[in-house]
């Protein structure tokens, strides 16, 4: 009898976290809330043009206490610049949550697994890092993916100039046509520009929102031009012509060094490859290693040296253009 009565508990209480957390994530997903969110991130952001102070420290004093204090202390200060780098749409509350918790649940299962403190205690170090790399990885792929896509940007542009249209009306049709992450931050400056906002200081905050040489190149080019004139639809097309060769540059300068790459791949995994199915097929020919004292210190400086080898490696391979 007391079965039963335990699972319909179990399930009633699963159900009203689903339930729960639907609700929640309804509110994040709608305007008002994603607009407050662009607001408080703005007024952060002392370096953001247009805003008045007044309105600055009004918006300041409504963000809650804990994302105050986060963005106070020095390893979650520059976070919700980073989440928004990203392109993802969570709070630095939600994603410090996040890796709290997957750290937490890493650490118990090492520990009830391996029976060691220390062992479990490395692996929660090295569990916490995952989020932060997941969130590294994120930054570089939108930022090629923009990189990729921002010179098509700058040319619809030019074309909608030299077909009499209006810059703002060059900025909307980005927006609307350009896939994210070029349309979405050219729509946020179109919006921001309806809300009276002057089109080059939407344009220039949008350098907030993505560290990309390129966009910078061309908002300074809209300002200039914006201060003393000249043919913009010409200076546009002439940067998509530059960001094009050396994206064709870049890609064969990766052909040209994928051998390399490789070569850093396989000393980098086959150490550890060889390692582990050494312990897999004899667990006693490797095992004073980590049972010696001295092992421990010949195992510990084969991985430093290893790792140094192939950030040494890597450095060589990669050629910035």
């Amino acid at each position: 009898m007391l079965l039963p009565i335990v699972i319909v508990a179990f399930i009633a209480a699963f159900l009203f976290f689903v339930a729960l957390y639907l609700g929640v994530d309804t509110v994040r997903r709608s305007p008002k809330y994603e607009l407050k969110r662009r607001l408080q991130r703005l007024a952060k952001d002392q370096s953001a043009q247009g805003m008045p102070e007044e309105l600055r420290a009004e918006i300041i004093r409504e963000i809650p206490p804990l994302d105050k204090v986060l963005g106070t202390l020095p390893l979650t200060r520059d976070l919700d610049k980073k989440l928004d780098h990203a392109g993802l749409k969570i709070t630095t509350t939600r994603f410090v949550g996040v890796t709290g918790g997957v750290t937490l649940a890493g650490f118990v299962v090492i520990l009830l697994v391996a029976k060691s403190f220390w062992i479990a205690l490395v692996a929660a170090v090295l569990v916490s890092l995952a989020p932060f790399a997941f969130l590294s990885v994120k930054i570089k792929q939108r930022l090629e993916k923009f990189t990729e896509e921002f010179p098509d940007a700058l040319t619809m542009i030019a074309r909608s100039l030299r077909a009499g249209h209006s810059f703002t009306s060059a900025i909307q049709l980005v927006g609307d046509e350009i896939p994210d992450p070029v349309g979405e931050l050219f729509k946020t400056a179109y919006e921001q520009q309806l809300l009276g906002l002057r089109i080059t200081e939407s344009l220039s905050n949008l350098n907030e929102r993505i560290e990309s040489l390129d966009l910078r190149f061309f908002t300074t080019a809209i300002a200039i031009n914006n201060d003393v004139g000249g043919n913009l639809s010409e200076i546009l097309e002439n940067l998509a012509k530059t960001i094009r060769e050396r994206l064709k540059i870049r890609r064969q300068v990766r052909v040209y060094t994928a051998q390399g790459r490789m070569t850093g791949y396989v000393l980098g995994v086959l150490p550890v490859f060889t390692f582990v199915m050494f312990n897999i097929l004899n667990p006693k020919y490797e095992s004073i290693l980590y049972k010696e004292t001295t092992g421990i210190y010949v195992l510990t400086l084969a991985v430093i040296l290893q790792v140094i080898g192939f950030l040494v490696i890597r450095k060589i391979i990669k050629i910035r253009i």
